[in-house]
């Protein structure tokens, strides 16, 4: 029995929110091929057919969208069959001093017994047959919830925390600007979380970041991937781009005329793509190209919104996300990306945005940008596919 969290704030809306919510749920369990998914107004019910719980339940946790949910078993709409089932429940849990209450929510107001009478009954029926147990209504050990609905009374005893958030896909379609760091792919999770739709894109710059490095993000991209379902990977050759501007670029300027070049090509490429906006994974003042004097200079090139969720977070508060979700043990594998090439020894922290334009007259912006456009490559990625070694192997192999 799975519940809505911010859905429930839709209003005239909520039908489509519930509606993707429950295409999402599909598509997350599509392996499973005894499921039976149904999304109503106010609860999504997975029914398991005698398909494997605890595997479901694990693929629902990363589900965005889901406030909650909880095994469930649905009986008939009888109260004496109730308290045999709520009873067998709660000794499944129980151990001598524990304490319970009974928590009913009634949907058929036409069912004969009363929200009240229903958790006197299945109380006093769990007081009477369960040795030792005690009523506590605050904080108990265990909640045996009632849900009494047109189809059936619903008890379920354990709850489940769900991944919060919008459903993926009601929040419109963006690019994300995907390093191999730790901050992008949260900043991935986040944008996804308030329901946006990513595509990612990617820069690499041969010989002088390795196959490695681009399997690495292909592979955070699949760990991110099984909050939304596939994702497009969007691959960039920037090696000729980064060589012209370390050619003719003075040294403080390197980095953020690098980075007005990414955000050109971003631009290009999430117009083409019908995204509305592109994810950064900056963070204010964590390092010289994400001051507010940096940031304003390279926004410059594009009118488009750049959305930086991490922005406010500290390194710590990132780790921990990252660590939650999975990518932080990918993202700390020694492959440099091509942000840490080239990188000069004192950029400017405070650019001047008239002379970044000045010094990026330095090279064949627009050509440079549509032969990098035109040789993008994109990859579909699934949650779960794997394109490098398992991480014991690639230590081996850098060390």
């Amino acid at each position: 029995m799975v519940r809505y969290g911010e859905l429930s704030t839709k209003g005239k809306n909520r039908k489509d929110f519930i509606q993707q919510l429950g295409n999402n749920v599909r598509h997350a369990l599509k392996d499973f091929s005894s499921l039976h998914i149904l999304a109503q107004h106010d609860r999504l019910h997975v029914k398991l057919n005698g398909e494997d719980s605890d595997k479901v339940i694990e693929r629902l946790k990363g589900v965005f969208g889901i406030e909650n949910f909880s095994p469930a078993i649905r009986i008939e709409k009888d109260i004496d069959k109730a308290k045999e089932f709520a009873v067998s429940m709660i000794q499944e849990q129980f151990k001598p001093g524990m304490t319970f209450k009974i928590k009913t929510r009634r949907q058929d107001k036409n069912f004969p017994l009363h929200t009240r009478e229903i958790n006197d009954a299945l109380g006093g029926y769990v007081l009477n047959n369960v040795n030792g147990i005690k009523v506590k209504m605050k904080n108990p050990d265990i909640v045996l919830e009632a849900d009494v609905r047109m189809n059936g009374i619903f008890l379920s005893s354990s709850t489940i925390e769900g991944a919060g958030g919008l459903p993926v896909g009601t929040g419109g379609k963006a690019t994300m600007m995907l390093s191999g760091g730790i901050d992008s792919p949260v900043a991935a999770y986040l944008g996804m979380k308030r329901g946006v739709k990513i595509d990612m894109i990617h820069f690499y710059s041969p010989p002088y970041t390795s196959p490695q490095a681009l399997a690495k993000t292909k592979e955070l991209t699949a760990k991110i991937a099984r909050f939304s379902g596939n994702v497009q990977f969007i691959e960039v050759p920037f090696t000729e781009i980064q060589e012209e501007i370390k050619a003719k670029v003075p040294e403080g300027y390197l980095m953020t005329i690098q980075r007005r070049m990414m955000l050109k090509i971003a631009d290009v490429i999430t117009r083409q793509r019908n995204c509305k906006g592109i994810f950064t994974g900056e963070s204010l003042g964590q390092v010289a190209s994400q001051t507010l004097e940096s940031m304003m200079a390279i926004n410059d090139v594009t009118n488009l919104p750049v959305l930086r969720p991490l922005v406010s977070m500290d390194k710590t508060e990132i780790i921990k996300i990252a660590e939650k979700i999975g990518t932080y043990d990918l993202s700390i594998l020694p492959f440099e990306d091509c942000c840490t090439i080239f990188t000069p020894p004192a950029p400017k922290t405070k650019p001047d945005t008239s002379k970044a334009r000045m010094f990026e007259g330095n090279i064949d912006v627009d050509d440079l940008v549509e032969k990098a456009v035109k040789n993008i490559k994109v990859t579909n990625i699934g949650p779960g596919d794997e394109f490098l070694n398992s991480q014991e192997d690639v230590f081996a192999e850098l060390l």
